[in-house]
């Protein structure tokens, strides 16, 4: 007989009588059982309820791919036929009303006893081993097969029994659910498995990105050093063969003069001697009487440290090594335009402290009216940027960043949904999040606090800025440009506030 897919027919009914035939004749010639696996669900393996088939031209129950795909489907992994393993990238599926009308039909077929005659009839093995009867009951509450003579035993006769093939068809019914559950067990392992093995891939790719970094960062750094050293060293050793030149050029000068005048003591004293003529005498007394007169001979005038090399070479380096530098301290100042009425800006707009009297400068748009804060005239809307603050003996302070058209006038609330994210000290250190303050650190002794923002990446961090240990770190996404800003606190008078610049 050739073989009909009827599950993968599209066709109403009507119009494909190929399969209602077939069903009649598979129904009627034995072949039920095949028929019955062409109109099971793979998921759930029952007959279709409410058969769908998915493009791939699988069909299942609505319910079980439903549910599949709520376990084990998603934007990211798409879903996936659990047949075919064919992935859509949204759930989707069509109503399949052949299949259906071929479930239905199979049922009215078996209900008018056409299906085929029934499989063999489940048995147990074996006999009463007491009334030598087939064991055909199944006694619930003892747990075991029994014969119908026990069954109205006194041993049985108040417990509950049940035909073996019902129990069968219970059990094998209480196993296809099980099986569900460990189907539905497994696919949540197979999707931890999946999501630990992704992050595990992650961490090795962002822990190699930030190796290179670091290699990268670092090797500038150390490769600067090393071309400083280098061209120090190379300077040293051409001051060293142009001092030389000249104390060699001097010595082979005093060197001949030293040999002249060598030979003119030895002929003076031969002369004195008697031992040559009058007229050798004459010559050399001619000589040495009538010579011109000796020229003033000094040794080199070197210097015993040489000045170029004898600086702050650290430092010098230090400031040079600025330009190997993707995020340098920054030099920012006060906008003096922006700051509250008690705040006094000095130092060519660096430092703030909180003034005794209080001045009348104009209302501006900008300016804070209660909160005792000014912004840095800096904003950023992009990059990575670092600054630092010196808060030397200051008992209260807050710093942080805020956006360009956050709340200054009357209470302004220092918290991220309100455009402020900030670090504060008072009688602790504390953070300033959505819920309240977050404690940092419960005592602080250093003098400088860094800024850390990388705009982009949506983080902001702060920093002892002597260790440049983390204090604390916002998460976070900035969509509108953001200002530097800064506070010395109410009723701590004559303490400041100073922004740090380094060149």
């Amino acid at each position: 007989m050739t073989h009909h897919n009827v599950a993968c027919c599209l066709l109403p009914p009507s119009s494909c009588s190929s399969c209602v035939v077939l069903l009649v004749n598979m129904a009627t010639a034995g072949a039920g059982e095949d028929l019955r696996k062409e109109l099971t669900c793979a998921i759930c393996l029952d007959f279709f309820k409410d058969p769908v088939i998915l493009k791939c031209g699988h069909n299942f129950c609505r319910f079980c791919i439903c549910m599949h795909w709520d376990e084990n489907g998603g934007e990211y992994n798409g879903y996936q036929c659990p047949q075919c393993r064919t992935v859509f990238n949204k759930k989707s599926f069509t109503k399949n009303y052949l299949v259906q009308n071929l479930v239905a039909k199979l049922d009215d077929l078996e209900c008018l006893g056409s299906r085929p005659a029934p499989s063999k009839p489940v048995k147990v093995d074996g006999k009463c081993e007491h009334h030598g009867e087939e064991l055909k009951l199944y006694c619930q509450t003892d747990s075991r097969p029994i014969c119908v003579v026990c069954r109205e035993s006194r041993a049985h006769r108040h417990h509950e029994v049940a035909p073996v093939p019902e129990v069968v068809n219970d059990m094998k019914m209480e196993l296809k659910l099980r099986l569900m559950e460990l189907n539905w067990r497994k696919s949540q392992c197979m999707k931890v498995i999946t999501a630990d093995e992704r992050t595990k891939n992650e961490v090795r790719m962002k822990k190699q990105s930030l190796k290179e970094k670091i290699e990268g960062d670092v090797g500038a750094m150390v490769q600067f050093l090393l071309d400083e050293r280098d061209s120090l060293l190379e300077s040293l050793d051409a001051e060293e063969v142009a001092t030389m030149a000249v104390i060699d050029d001097n010595l082979k000068i005093v060197e001949t003069e030293a040999a002249a005048v060598d030979k003119a003591i030895a002929d003076i004293h031969n002369h004195i001697s008697g031992k040559t003529s009058f007229e050798s005498l004459a010559e050399t007394y001619n000589e040495s009487v009538h010579c011109k007169p000796f020229t003033s001979l000094e040794p080199v005038n070197c210097p015993s440290d040489w000045t170029d090399f004898s600086g702050p070479f650290q430092l010098i380096m230090w400031k040079k090594m600025m330009h190997v530098l993707h995020t340098m301290p920054q030099n920012l100042t006060l906008d003096p335009d922006t700051a509250h009425p008690n705040l006094v800006i000095t130092d060519f707009d660096t430092k703030v402290e909180e003034g005794r009297v209080r001045s009348h400068e104009p209302d501006l748009p900008g300016r804070f009216t209660r909160f005792c804060g000014v912004l840095a005239t800096a904003q950023y809307a992009s990059g990575q940027h670092y600054w630092e603050v010196d808060v030397k003996d200051k008992g209260v302070w807050y710093l942080g960043v805020t956006t360009e058209y956050s709340n200054r006038k009357g209470f302004v609330s220092l918290t991220p949904s309100a455009g402020y994210w900030s670090l504060c000290l008072q009688d602790r250190l504390y953070a300033n999040g959505e819920d309240g303050r977050i404690p940092v650190a419960d005592y602080w002794n250093s003098p400088r606090v860094g800024v850390y923002l990388d705009y982009d990446n949506g983080r902001l961090s702060f920093y002892d800025a002597v260790t440049m240990k983390k204090l604390y770190m916002f998460d976070t996404c900035f969509v509108e440009p953001v200002y530097p800003f800064f506070s010395p606190g109410k009723n701590d008078p004559g303490s400041r506030l100073q922004i740090c610049h380094y060149y």
